[in-house]
């Protein structure tokens, strides 16, 4: 079994593409289901975000399983295949622990060290696991990414400062915000969303040094709203009904996104000529339209453009940015070790179980020869075989064993497989 990893992500695809090619939760279980009925893909793992759109995947034949991953994706999303293919990042065995680690630790995010990431990586195996789609080894590999992702904030600096997307945007929102009401004194803000990114948004206002006078939160489940606004605690944050939605971003100074959505939900209409607000869109898509672009009172943000927010930071982490990937350097290595250890014990097992077919098959073929032996006789011919199979196997079982989780053992494997039809 071999493990693959498919897709597309911000380091290496355009906004717009990973726009159009974003998959809203509720629909994984189409994509894994989907993914399940190609030949060369045994088992799947479905993740889609604003920052990736990735396939993780247990496969036959390498070459027809990305094939058919991208030709899920293209279905899926409507997304021509040509257009994936430029912008595809592909791992393969050894890399697809190194990659998905990694992914879990922050270090592929815009945000390095966002927490975020462990939530959508736990919910796109609970996802596969509710889908039948994910087997124990597949399983194992995505839980010993969160695990890595967990050590990673636990034993070095990489979550310091900024490290979530509500924190990366409030910082970036309320830097635009400026003294666009009095020095953000008495300025309202609208989020619009109440699920984890909108609370930590929500939270994030709250909390930040420059007080705003007022936040409403609209969603379109009311109650969701009610629970993230009495969880908040805070006299200055209250709910409002989605069909309000358009009556209060008009008289807003801030607002900002945090729903999936098909359609965009906020358009130039739902703003006065003379409107003065910063719009922060973390929709993926993007559920602002591009028409308040042409409202000169309108400064519109979006995961792009936190980017610049978080560069301001990195040149002085490099040595904590090293200590992170050496963590994941580490998991990855055991992760191999003990994946190949797994399988170093399963070919010998196998092999042995082989040799002692053989060996009960042959004797039962030649019963009538023997026929004429003593009960004595006949356990000695017993005893015979067996040691005589026992030292047949002991040289390729020490082999296997002493090269358990080295390059060399992986061949050593594939080649007493192929030898022995295993």
């Amino acid at each position: 079994m071999s493990f693959i990893s498919v897709g597309i992500d911000h380091e290496n695809a355009p906004l717009d593409l990973l726009e159009r090619a974003t998959v809203v939760e509720e629909n994984w279980g189409k994509v894994l289901r989907e993914l399940l009925i190609n030949s060369n893909i045994n088992e799947a793992v479905f993740v889609s975000t604003c920052l990736r759109t990735e396939v993780y995947a247990s496969i036959e034949l390498f070459h027809g399983a990305v094939d058919e991953i991208v030709a899920t994706l293209s279905h899926v999303t409507g997304v021509a295949t040509s257009e994936f293919q430029p912008y595809l990042t592909i791992h393969f065995d050894r890399g697809v622990p190194a990659h998905l680690f990694a992914v879990a630790a922050g270090l592929k995010s815009v945000v390095p060290g966002e927490h975020e990431v462990l939530g959508q990586l736990r919910r796109a195996l609970e996802r596969a696991d509710e889908e039948h789609a994910v087997g124990p080894e597949l399983a194992d590999l995505f839980r010993r990414s969160l695990s890595t992702g967990r050590r990673v904030r636990n034993e070095t600096m990489i979550a310091r400062g900024t490290t979530s997307f509500a924190h990366a945007a409030v910082t970036l929102a309320m830097e635009e915000l400026g003294d666009l009401a009095s020095g953000a004194t008495g300025a309202t803000a609208v989020v619009v969303g109440a699920g984890q990114l909108a609370s930590g948004i929500v939270k994030s206002l709250r909390d930040h040094p420059q007080k705003l006078g007022a936040i409403s939160v609209v969603n379109r489940t009311h109650d969701a709203a009610v629970g993230l606004v009495n969880e908040c605690a805070d006299e200055r944050i209250t709910t409002v009904a989605w069909s309000e939605l358009a009556r209060t971003v008009r008289t807003a100074h801030l607002v900002v996104t945090a729903i999936e959505s098909t359609n965009a939900v906020i358009s130039a209409a739902d703003f006065s000529s003379d409107a003065r607000v910063v719009i922060v869109d973390l929709g993926m898509p993007r559920v602002v339209n591009h028409d308040v672009d042409a409202l000169s009172g309108v400064r519109r943000l979006d995961i792009s453009d936190l980017r610049n927010v978080v560069d301001k930071t990195l040149a002085e982490r490099h040595a904590v940015w090293d200590e992170a990937q050496a963590v994941v350097t580490d998991e990855v290595n055991k992760f191999t070790h003990d994946l190949r250890s797994r399988g170093a014990a399963t070919i010998v097992s196998e092999l042995r179980e082989y040799l002692e077919e053989l060996r009960v098959r042959e004797l039962e073929r030649r019963q009538g020869d023997l026929s004429d032996l003593t009960p004595d006789q006949l356990a000695r011919v017993e005893s015979l075989t067996k040691s005589l199979v026992a030292k047949i196997a002991h040289q390729p079982t020490v082999a296997l064993k002493e090269a358990t989780g080295s390059d060399r053992g992986q061949r050593l494997t594939e080649s007493t497989r192929h030898l022995f039809d295993l």
